[in-house]
């Protein structure tokens, strides 16, 4: 577990509390991490403006005094599920990258964190896009600068790429469209009749990667002789 997220919680944690969610720090990790998934569910299923501290106590085992004590209120749940998606993709993506200097191969490898990220925690991913504007102040904040910081790396990724084949394109757009078509995975996957992250990679990528690089080709060959 990120010791970001760590931190989140432990600065708010006396000696007792490693009696209620673990003394040391791989069960305190396991602990938390249980905890944030057990909230995950309910606010997949109930959404976040349904559901209340009672229920996610039911749902974690922690009662309701101690759930508010480590925790403060459903808002700091949320933010630290989105912080613990956000930087594990990120930190992911940083350590697949390293070594690797084909831009095209680098793209690749960003589709297939990605979805390999989403197909593993899809409940997560249906709290991130349907709670996507809920956290205010410092906590939407920090969200919202780690997913800069993801967007400025996938957005330079391409934009190698794209000057590597000499293509000519909005950066902006695809991006944003690549973005598009794996956000929403969770929506249509279904792993009885859907191949696996890895395919899935394979193909969105080579769909992603002919429309991008034919589009640049088509706009070159447009261009009118001089």
């Amino acid at each position: 577990m990120p010791a970001s997220l760590r931190t989140a919680v432990a600065y708010r944690r006396p000696r007792t509390l490693g009696r209620h969610i673990g003394g040391s720090r791989k069960r305190f990790d396991r602990r938390l991490g249980e905890i944030l998934d057990h909230a995950t569910a309910v606010f997949c299923d109930k959404g976040y403006e349904a559901a209340s501290m009672r229920d996610l106590s039911r749902a974690t085992g922690m009662s309701l005094a101690g759930l508010y004590y480590y925790f403060e209120s459903k808002e700091k749940l949320l933010y630290l599920i989105q912080k613990h998606a956000f930087e594990t993709i990120l930190a992911g993506l940083r350590r697949r990258l390293e070594g690797l200097r084909d831009p095209e191969q680098r793209v690749r490898v960003l589709i297939q964190n990605h979805l390999e990220y989403f197909l593993a925690n899809q409940r997560a991913m249906k709290v991130l896009s349907h709670e996507d504007e809920v956290l205010k102040n410092s906590y939407g904040a920090e969200v919202r600068a780690i997913k800069r910081e993801y967007y400025r790396i996938c957005l330079g990724l391409v934009e190698d790429l794209m000057r590597a084949r000499g293509v000519e394109f909005s950066d902006r757009i695809a991006v944003l469209s690549l973005f598009g078509m794996m956000n929403w995975i969770y929506t249509w996957h279904n792993p009885r009749v859907d191949a696996d992250a890895g395919v899935l990679a394979r193909q969105m990528a080579d769909i992603f990667l002919t429309g991008l690089l034919g589009a640049g080709k088509r706009k070159r060959s447009s261009r009118p002789t001089q």
